[in-house]
């Protein structure tokens, strides 16, 4: 093979093949990053988590101290309504207010649709638990796709919002 001459290329006398860069996939792009999982987590827990503490702990159990006294049946108090509540927000739209908020939202990733009411229950359940293990939402970090354990045990993802 001649030696390619600059001049040669330029004027079109030979063809170059240039290497093709491997572009992500789409799947790859649309995923939420951690920065905006956390973000919509924060604003999730002052819109929805705080008015549900304030009534848990004046309304309902008298103040701090009773609640001090029965920290597990408080605790029951609070994750019920709030399980309830993100699981309405979640089948309605696939979104918290905090997920809006950050234009990203909740879809089951075989179907690439919003989840089923079970699934949406299931991952919500679930979320507790990586709560409670602290490993659960720490995973997101060590994760190309930024999931979560709740997300990995309820087969959904969340992504941008298009």
């Amino acid at each position: 093979m001649a030696k390619q001459r600059f001049r040669d290329i330029k004027q079109g006398k030979i063809q170059v093949e240039t290497p093709k860069v491997k572009s992500p996939t789409k799947k790859e792009k649309d995923y939420a990053s951690a920065g905006l999982k956390i973000k919509a987590f924060l604003t999730d827990a002052f819109m929805l988590l705080m008015p549900i503490m304030y009534v848990v702990f004046y309304l309902v159990m008298d103040g701090r101290e009773d609640f001090a006294e029965h920290k597990l049946l408080g605790w029951f108090y609070i994750l019920l309504p709030l399980v309830i509540v993100q699981t309405i927000f979640m089948h309605m739209t696939g979104q918290t207010p905090g997920y809006r908020a950050y234009n990203i939202i909740l879809i089951d990733e075989n179907t690439k649709k919003k989840p089923t009411l079970f699934v949406i229950i299931f991952r919500n359940l679930a979320a507790i638990l990586s709560l409670f293990t602290l490993l659960g939402w720490a995973l997101m970090f060590f994760r190309k796709d930024n999931k979560t354990l709740h997300d990995l045990l309820s087969a959904t993802a969340v992504v941008h919002k298009k």
